[in-house]
């Protein structure tokens, strides 16, 4: 393939690549994607209709799962244009400033679901452990903090990546094995030494990721022990219960981004579909299941939902 680039950086082209040696597929294969994108789309616009319309829902716990599915919302359209670009339109170019501000966004969204996570964790925590102090400490006022927080500690971290990449020289092939931007994968087309940017990576993720997984863990274990201590079973599992949604979608989360960094790091004999699809597991998966799990899970999201369908059920026996 014949790589365009010129002097100038702003110049430059990226290749994005669906699923290669099933160019011909790309139609059919984009019937799931769609699907998927649109269940992403309708299911987390559904959580945010529900909460924002039920006063009776203006809780911490629902404030932190509306910012769940927003940035739910924001990951899977950071994705869609170039995936369905390719698989409808061979749309395979794309521009170094365009690639890059979608890594921005992908990497940003993702470190910024890691902090609403542990957002929730806290928000349990407190719940659990402090029930008359829940109202005190969990105010509209620190709740938008703690979510301003998670945004501008995710993005700060994230923006220097771009500056990292910039001063690079792509001298070789600017195919991309997905299709979309991401920092691991762009770093490696760069003719110089990439140790800079391989240090910075670690750290972002050891002050992120990290930590956000090691602070939800201990959530979780003083959580059990003031559990265990209750004397009525029922009372013990109507506890747990409230938090079942919420381990349902770490676990969504994390293990798919364990299971993708696994495979980059040992999966290097893997067939290249492998990676392909870790990586959409990665990013579609959470955002698809999130809405799901806690309309199932979650008896106030559920009824409510049941209660809107029935209302529009009702207006059409009327029309």
């Amino acid at each position: 393939m014949t790589i365009l680039y010129n002097s100038s950086l702003q110049k430059a082209t990226f290749f994005l690549t669906g699923f290669e040696g099933l160019e011909d597929l790309h139609g059919w294969i984009s019937i799931p994607f769609c699907f998927i994108y649109l269940t992403v789309i309708i299911g987390n616009l559904t959580i945010l209709h529900v909460i924002r319309a039920d006063v009776i829902l203006h809780e911490p716990m629902y404030y932190f799962l509306a910012m769940l599915a927003l940035t739910d919302l924001g990951l899977c359209l950071s994705t869609l244009p170039t995936v369905l670009g390719i698989f409808w339109f061979d749309a395979r170019e794309i521009g170094i400033p365009a690639c890059f501000t979608q890594l921005f966004f992908i990497h940003t969204l993702s470190l910024v679901e890691s902090s609403i996570l542990l957002s929730m964790s806290i928000d349990r925590y407190v719940a659990i452990c402090h029930p008359l102090r829940y109202s005190t400490v969990l105010t509209p006022a620190r709740i938008v903090k703690m979510g301003l927080v998670s945004v501008l500690r995710s993005a700060l971290l994230i923006l220097p990546l771009s500056f990292l990449l910039k001063r690079f020289q792509y001298c070789r092939s600017h195919v991309l094995a997905h299709a979309y931007c991401l920092h691991l994968e762009i770093m490696k087309l760069a003719c110089s030494s990439i140790i800079v940017n391989h240090i910075y990576g670690l750290f972002v993720v050891a002050c992120t990721v990290g930590i956000d997984s090691l602070l939800i863990f201990l959530s979780y274990a003083l959580i059990l022990r003031t559990v265990l201590s209750i004397a009525s079973r029922l009372e013990r599992l109507r506890a747990l219960n409230t938090c079942v949604s919420h381990m349902c979608a770490v676990l969504l989360f994390y293990i798919p981004m364990i299971g993708l960094s696994l495979v980059h790091r040992f999966g290097e004999h893997l067939p290249h579909m492998v990676h392909l699809l870790m990586s959409y597991v990665y990013l579609l998966v959470p955002p698809l299941m999130n809405p799901i799990v806690y309309s199932i899970k979650t008896k106030q999201i559920r009824q409510r939902i049941t209660k809107k369908f029935e209302f529009i059920k009702s207006l059409r026996c009327y029309q």
